[in-house]
């Protein structure tokens, strides 16, 4: 489709869309700039649209900073203008209403925008230069429970939002086994726990990620009354005299191989298939590029990639589907059931046995 749009587009036309991308660091601040001050909101509230002098009347920002904001908000399809009055377009009502928009913008504001100045130092050194701005850790991961708030409460709003809602049909999926014993490894803070939990499981689940993480995901299940129910195995499954415990009926990895190189998935794939018996199943949820019905979702998606470069890791991705499947089947699994549109972010759910 996009090389499609390329081949037909007359020059003058790709040198304006050129210009965006050239531009495009300046107008993400002068967007956050025009919600910071109001200004979005005040013209999106008048029916009919504003005047310069009616908009100046309401916003309390100096003639200079309205005037430049609105001029920029022009060309960059924020706002129209018809007959001296401003008018807020669809474009801007997503940056005031639409979920997605607002999560996907505080995240790169808070997390991503200073780090990623360093994208290109990230590739060339194969490790996150750009987490620099936060903290000396090796991985974003090691640090997470140290980011200042704004920083950690937009990471963590990002990651939930796209997989909290796929939480029932995998819990469906994976309770049609009945199992007794199951692993949720990358357990991050225990959402799935507290949702597993409230479905009726009656077993045992054992959370397994870094002890920094692991920590909070045990504060977590003390709050809701889980931690009886739960047993916490702090484990770094990157090393290799990391063990993982034996026999589970399954285990699950929900959007956290996405955490890790390829070389370093088919590893951690290998860890889990050493301890699984005959019955078990792994399940990996991920939001693969490639399964996306919208362009929407693939740019987010393909562009997440940036940040697992610039401040995760410097070495993992977003994956495509077939890539994914590559990796089970050299970690010595295969996948047996895919399932596809899983919650409302058109998540896959890869069902795996040896």
């Amino acid at each position: 489709m996009a090389n499609l749009i390329s081949k037909k587009m007359k020059m003058v036309d790709a040198k304006s869309l050129a210009q965006r991308i050239a531009f495009a660091p300046l107008t993400f601040q002068a967007v956050r700039a025009m919600l910071e001050f109001g200004l979005i909101k005040i013209i999106d509230d008048a029916t009919g649209g504003l005047t310069l002098q009616e908009i100046e009347a309401k916003c309390p920002q100096t003639h200079y900073t309205i005037s430049t904001l609105l001029e920029v908000g022009l060309f960059t399809d924020i706002f129209e203008l018809e007959d001296g009055r401003y008018k807020t377009t669809k474009i801007a009502q997503c940056f005031l209403y639409d979920t997605m928009t607002k999560v996907n913008m505080n995240f790169v504001q808070d997390v991503c925008y200073q780090g990623g100045f360093y994208l290109k130092e990230s590739f060339e050194n194969a490790k996150p230069q750009g987490l620099k701005v936060f903290g000396n850790w090796p991985t974003v991961y090691e640090g997470l429970s140290s980011l200042p708030e704004k920083v950690k409460e937009s990471w963590f709003a990002f990651d939930h939002f796209y997989s909290d809602n796929a939480f029932v049909d995998v819990i469906k999926i994976i309770l049609a086994k009945n199992p007794k014993s199951v692993f949720d490894i990358g357990c991050n803070t225990g959402k799935f726990e507290k949702a597993f939990f409230a479905s009726g499981y009656s077993g045992v689940l054992t959370l397994i990620d870094l002890p920094q993480q692991l920590a909070v995901a045990k504060e977590n299940m003390i709050k809701n009354g889980y931690e009886a129910k739960c047993i916490f195995y702090p484990a770094d499954v990157l090393k290799a005299q990391t063990k993982l415990p034996p026999n589970p009926d399954a285990v699950l990895m929900s959007q956290f191989l996405d955490c890790f190189s390829a070389a370093q998935i088919v590893s951690i794939i290998k860890k889990a298939a050493s301890v699984m018996g005959p019955n078990s199943r792994l399940y990996i949820l991920e939001p693969f590029w490639d399964k996306q019905r919208f362009e929407a979702a693939k740019l987010s998606l393909t562009h997440t990639s940036l940040y697992f470069t610039a401040i995760a890791n410097g070495v993992s991705k977003m994956y495509c589907s077939a890539e994914m499947t590559s990796f089970v089947e050299a970690g010595g699994l295969k996948v047996i059931k895919t399932h596809d549109n899983i919650g409302a972010h058109e998540y896959t759910l890869l069902e795996c046995a040896k």
